[in-house]
Order: structure tokens, then sequence, then C-alpha cells
């Protein structure tokens, strides 16, 4: 493994998340909003994938409401905010201000030296490369933003 990337290009990005041990809980995660053969197919796509220490820092009872089934939309909708499409590289990352999630809405990232910052999430670790995409392992799990309501 080099410094800045483990490749695993031989597989997706979710064979790649559950091989490398450290998204367990996101694996589950997609797998219960069906999201799992979205991210087998072609892509390409940029992952910011929370740390199962990202999913333990959510009150308990967040994550178990996210995966009863009728809360499923609102799973979908917080998974697919950390989908980008296309492949994004670390390198990459840095160059872009405001990307478009799949979920709809779009992060801010920020670039301080070497670190960045997505939303509320630092990126933590090297990338991880999949034969459809890269990994980014992030800190937080981060939720969209909820839509203004009218009074």
């Amino acid at each position: 493994m080099n410094s800045t990337a483990t490749d695993i290009r031989a597989t997706n990005l979710i064979d790649t998340a559950r091989a490398h041990g450290s998204f367990k809980t996101l694996c589950k995660a997609l797998d219960a909003a069906e999201l799992s053969y979205v991210l087998k197919g072609s892509g390409p796509y940029t992952l910011f994938a929370p740390t199962d220490e990202a999913f333990d820092k959510l009150p308990k009872e967040t994550l178990e409401n996210w995966l009863k089934p009728e809360n499923k939309a609102e799973l979908v909708s917080v998974l697919k905010y950390h989908v980008l499409p296309g492949r994004v590289s670390s390198k990459e990352v840095g160059t872009m201000a405001h990307p478009k999630m799949m979920q709809g809405q779009s992060v801010s990232i920020a670039r301080d030296g070497s670190d960045f910052t997505i939303d509320d999430a630092h990126m933590v670790g090297t990338e991880i490369t999949s034969s459809n995409g890269v990994i980014h392992a992030i800190d937080v799990v981060m939720q969209p933003p909820k839509p203004a309501t009218r009074h």
C-alpha cells in the first residue's frame, strides 16, 4: 500500500468498501436503502464514506430510525448526499467548491493545506480506488439540509 491511495481496482465500490473493513455500518445502510446495486453499477461514482466511527457519533436512535422500512426515503436521501457522480480524486476534490451530490443538493468543500472538509466532515486516510469509482473516508455522517418550511 502506498502513502496516497489504496488501490482495489478489480472490485466495485460496494465490494471494495466491504473488503476495507471500516465501512460495515455504511454497507448495512446502503443495503437497507437498496442502493448497493447502484454503487455496483458502471458509475463512475465518488463516495464520501462515513467510517464506522462516524456512525458511532450519531445518537443511537438516529441510525435505528433510518434503518426502519418506513424511513427508507430519508435513509436514501442521506446516503445519496454522500455520493458524487463521476470519479473525483483527492487532488481534484480541492478544486470543487459546491458540487451537486446524487441526492440533488450541493455540499460545501473547503481546503486547508492538505486537509479537506465536506460540509462538516473531514476526509480521513487515503483515497480508495475501485473499478467504478473512488472512496474518500470521512469522519462524520453528513445530513442534507432540511428544506425551508413556509409559515
